[in-house]
């Protein structure tokens, strides 16, 4: 991995306990990325931050790391729990952060429970009953747990938000209130936010639920990340596939995301790509979240190297060696293009990132371009990157089961039609 993305400044010239340094030693960490440079020696003083960040820049290192050392620092004899919460749009994100979190904190005696929906409830409820120091959680299953009266807020001392961007678009935003006037006043706990975009809605909720926040800024010379390539091609809908393929077969990724706008268009695409050799993971809203978690395990470990994937794994996934980024549709929303194409070149590596203007959503191009600050350049397509293709199968139709009164005579008066005059 390339360090050019990193500064000069050393996690252990920081205020971090030996047991911390110790677990970003295990986990190759030593210089930190911009962000953290700027917002832990803020935060590790106990001042709110709210931070702003390109994805994968490091932020979620920054508010685990200022959180671990907050409830280090508590030297209280009798702890009440739980002590801090880290709060998370999505469950995918929700679960890359507890990941991270047991990395780093692998020296930590803290105990922490994830919590977020569509799955184990009893066993999770029995978690946020016990002694939890920090619970990373999705919030519609924390309140429910927290209205139930599974768990307390009255002893909050670190509050953290994660893409509270995302948030809101996905209409949280009457949640997180909920729970944040429930905790400690903002002046008795450490508040910590962080986000792709530090929009007006963002901020107006920083101001309004914390403590005098410090902004930083990261700021770029680009919207997406240096590090991305950035082409298109303009295919008809009908030569969208073949494309695709000629690209798959000419590029050879190391590891690659497809994004679509709809499961119908993630199902047709997976069958032509499994019809010609290709196994691949099919991400979507409606998949369970068990089957979710083995399809992105299956992808993080090599044993499948390409992810169709709707909007929902837009955001939030930290996997590494993603080297190729396709929109095979391009988003309908703006924002959306940068988190899609920053699921490659994370963390100072390169990354390619194609986009199809097709037919059906050539309209996003202009708004795209626009939203980004530049052209994105529009390369031939050449018949090389146009293959003869193989058509999947056609799924053989279910037998018609018989009317009970087929060959049974109608033996019902019908009335005469009135003649039409």
């Amino acid at each position: 991995m390339k360090k050019t993305h990193l500064t000069d400044t050393q996690f252990i010239n920081l205020e971090l306990s030996n047991s911390i340094l110790r677990g970003l030693n295990d986990a190759g960490y030593d210089q930190c990325t911009p962000i953290q440079d700027r917002s832990l020696p803020i935060a590790l003083r106990d001042r709110d931050v709210a931070g702003q960040a390109q994805t994968g820049t490091g932020k979620t290192a920054s508010f685990l790391l200022a959180t671990f050392q907050r409830l280090l620092n508590d030297k209280s004899e009798t702890k009440k729990y739980p002590r801090a919460i880290i709060l998370a749009p999505t469950r995918e994100l929700a679960i890359q952060i507890h990941k991270d979190a047991l990395l780093l904190g692998k020296y930590l005696n803290f105990n922490m429970a994830l919590i977020y929906g569509g799955t184990d409830y009893q066993k999770q409820q029995k978690i946020v009953q016990g002694n939890v120091d920090i619970m990373i959680a999705t919030p519609g299953r924390l309140i429910d747990f927290y209205r139930k009266k599974d768990f307390s807020l009255d002893n909050i001392q670190v509050m953290v938000l994660d893409e509270a961007d995302r948030m809101f678009d996905l209409g949280f935003i009457k949640d997180i209130r909920y729970l944040l006037n429930r905790m400690p006043s903002p002046e008795k706990r450490l508040n910590l936010l962080f986000s792709a975009t530090l929009s007006f809605k963002v901020s107006e909720l920083a101001y309004e639920h914390m403590n005098q926040p410090v902004m930083v800024k990261i700021e770029s010379a680009t919207m997406t990340a240096d590090a991305v390539n950035e082409v298109a091609f303009c295919p008809a809908n009908e030569q969208k596939i073949p494309l695709l393929l000629g690209l798959i077969q000419t590029h050879n990724p190391v590891r690659s995301i497809i994004f679509v706008n709809t499961k119908r268009s993630a199902e047709k695409l997976e069958s032509y790509l499994a019809a010609n050799g290709h196994k691949v993971a099919l991400l979507s809203g409606d998949v369970p979240q068990d089957k979710r978690q083995r399809l992105l395990a299956d992808f993080q470990e090599n044993r499948v190297t390409i992810m169709i994937a709707t909007d929902v794994a837009a955001r939030g996934l930290h996997i590494p060696d993603v080297s190729h980024v396709f929109n095979f549709d391009l988003p309908q929303d703006v924002e959306d293009y940068v988190h899609r194409i920053g699921r490659t070149a994370r963390f100072g590596a390169s990354g390619e990132a194609v986009s199809f203007i097709c037919e059906e959503y050539a309209y996003s191009m202009p708004d795209i371009e626009e939203y980004i600050g530049h052209k994105i350049p529009v390369q031939r397509m050449t018949e090389e990157l146009l293959p003869e293709i193989i058509k999947p199968a056609a799924r053989p139709r279910s037998p018609r089961k018989p009317s009970p009164n087929r060959g049974v005579k109608d033996t019902r008066t019908r009335k005469p039609r009135p003649k039409v005059v």
